[in-house]
């Protein structure tokens, strides 16, 4: 199965089996200090649009962009990063936000087909957010969670994830335009959590075939080194059948490529050694 994700000017990106890992860049987002914090709160979107050519340049495919924070109007800024972005780069672009109107104000600047992140099972999240998903043909990332949390067991997340895709088929939405969150939890809570998330993967696409996304950093929450736990973690979800993920492209993005080439996922490795080109040549110019 094929996720089709477009950019405004008609750049595609395919998530599926068999084909390359999709990185979706992280860094667009209010969390922590820093300069784009302070341009979504104080209105400015040059630190967006800055970060928004960084990732791309460092191997994003598509990238995230959340705004919703204490001190941020999200009706009012959320639309303005969009468009900084849109106006950045020519990647397709993943809108993370549960606010409706905020979201509605993004799809109208024609922003192609993106994907809205997120869905849990929440009856009435579904309600606001399904009718986007049908009325601007987006794809939609479908959390393994509900009103009661994240389960800690595969079959409950099962069951979750089974249940909005018979929502979304009842609203018409295809399978196809469905990206299943199975989500990583930090691994200095449970050292299981890593498995957890990949058993989950594989009950998924063996009971209802989509495709998958998952924010990776956060299994090594709380822990030190924690690149190094992303990486190898991403590599064993690859392996589960991820085929895209939130993470920071920058640093992420060799490992990823290094394992897509292990598990046959770059013929001739022409993928992997065409960016480590392009990487020598940029390091060369600056």
């Amino acid at each position: 199965m094929e996720t089709r994700v477009v950019s405004h000017k008609g750049k595609e990106v395919i998530i599926g089996d068999k084909l390359p890992t999709v990185l979706i860049g992280e860094r667009i987002n209010p969390f922590g200090k820093g300069p784009i914090k302070e341009g979504m709160i104080s209105g400015n979107m040059e630190p967006i649009r800055q970060e928004a050519i960084k990732q791309v340049e460092t191997g994003a495919d598509i990238l995230i962009v959340s705004v919703a924070a204490f001190g941020v109007d999200e009706n009012v800024i959320f639309p303005k990063a969009v468009e900084a972005v849109m106006n950045a780069v020519d990647v397709p672009i993943c809108l993370e936000s549960r606010n409706p109107v905020a979201l509605e104000k993004a799809l109208q600047l024609g922003c192609g087909k993106p994907i809205i992140s997120s869905v849990n099972g929440e009856k009435e999240l579904l309600n606001n957010l399904l009718p986007l998903v049908k009325k601007y043909d987006t794809s939609l990332v479908i959390l393994a969670s509900d009103s009661n949390g994240i389960p800690n067991n595969s079959q409950k997340r099962l069951q979750i994830l089974t249940d909005i895709c018979n929502n979304a088929k009842e609203m018409g939405i295809g399978p196809e335009r469905l990206l299943a969150d199975c989500i990583a939890e930090s691994s200095a809570v449970n050292s299981m959590a890593g498995l957890l998330t990949m058993e989950t993967m594989r009950m998924v696409k063996t009971d209802l075939g989509i495709n998958f996304v998952l924010g990776a950093s956060n299994v090594s929450f709380g822990l030190p080194d924690r690149p190094v736990i992303n990486a190898v973690f991403l590599a064993l979800a690859i392996n589960a059948g991820l085929n895209s993920a939130i993470v920071n492209a920058a640093k992420m993005k060799p490992y990823i490529m290094a394992t897509d080439l292990m598990l046959g996922l770059d013929p001739k490795a022409r993928r992997y050694t065409t960016y480590f080109r392009k990487m020598k040549s940029q390091a060369a110019a600056k």
